[in-house]
């Protein structure tokens, strides 16, 4: 009877793919990917709200710089994709105009990153906010934003990885298997949950070394960046879907990525800690007018 129970806990215990990824409200759809989407945006900003304000900044900078930052990131994302991946979109039998249909899946992490701190420097030059302590405000949580936004893929049941029979197992429909390649009734590696179980550690991490050793001039950004990418690169070689620009040298492409942004991010962090120990004093080039620094004033009478 054990040695039965013990067979059948991988099946009782496999996690399961929704049936479908998209509801109706009357005739507008409402997509779990999105939801996932909004929802991360949604929580990166209110603890970038909440980090700024402790830093001295003022209520509401950080809901103002989303304005421009999400925008910047989600065309980056998507222009990552679409570039790392341009047969799906381009060439016979392809349709380029799917290139916009962001709600199918497919935005690169690497791009909206990139294109979100575009956004950021172009709001806070703005503002007179100095760069680097508003990027070390929001950095945390970033992650929590793709943690939630890993999610999606589990909707649109896409990025698995390769074929397991481990109790935690994702289940998939017969189509995303056989698109996989692999037969159907094929369980998989869930690497949308592994990637969200270690952001969210990362973000601990990240919080905890912050109020810890006071970290300031970018090193949030940079420890943030060595985290990431650290859990990034073993969890890639886990996936099974195929990019265009693989296999270089052995590896995935995403993985050299990965390990050039960890060595960059390290080195930053070593350098900026020698040669400016410690944080910032002001977190503007400018005072705003109103409130000293030391007196944040709350969102309300804002224009």
């Amino acid at each position: 009877m054990t040695t039965a129970l013990l067979a059948a806990l991988p099946t009782v215990l496999a996690i399961p793919s929704p049936d479908q990824g998209t509801w109706y409200l009357g005739p507008l759809p409402i997509r779990g990917y999105a939801l996932a989407i909004i929802l991360g945006i949604v929580a990166a900003i209110w603890i970038g709200e909440r980090r700024w304000v402790a830093r001295g900044g003022q209520a509401g900078e950080i809901q103002d710089l989303a304005i421009w930052a999400v925008p910047f990131g989600l065309v980056g994302a998507r222009a990552y994709h679409v570039a790392t991946d341009s047969s799906l979109y381009f060439g016979e039998g392809r349709s380029p105009w799917s290139a916009l249909y962001v709600w199918q899946g497919g935005l690169g992490v690497w791009g909206g990153i990139a294109m979100g701190a575009l956004g950021v420097v172009i709001g806070a030059r703005r503002k007179g906010i100095r760069l680097l302590p508003v990027l070390d405000a929001m950095a945390p949580g970033v992650l929590v934003a793709q943690a939630l936004g890993r999610w999606g893929n589990w909707f649109n049941q896409e990025l698995f990885g390769r074929p397991t029979d481990l109790p935690w197992a994702l289940e998939v429909g017969d189509e995303a298997a056989l698109d996989a390649g692999y037969p159907v009734g094929t369980t998989f590696h869930p690497t949308f949950l592994y990637e969200c179980l270690w952001n969210l550690g990362a973000f601990g991490i990240v919080i905890w070394a912050d109020q810890r050793f006071r970290l300031g001039y970018g090193r949030v950004v940079a420890l943030y960046v060595m985290l990431y990418t650290l859990g990034r690169g073993w969890i890639e070689m886990l996936r099974v879907d195929s990019v265009e620009l693989e296999d270089v040298g052995g590896l995935r492409f995403n993985v050299w990525t990965s390990i050039v942004l960890f060595v960059l991010a390290a080195a930053y962090f070593a350098w900026s800690s020698r040669r400016h120990p410690g944080r910032e004093e002001s977190v503007y080039d400018v005072p705003p007018a109103g409130p000293s620094e030391d007196q944040p004033v709350s969102g309300a009478g804002r224009d």
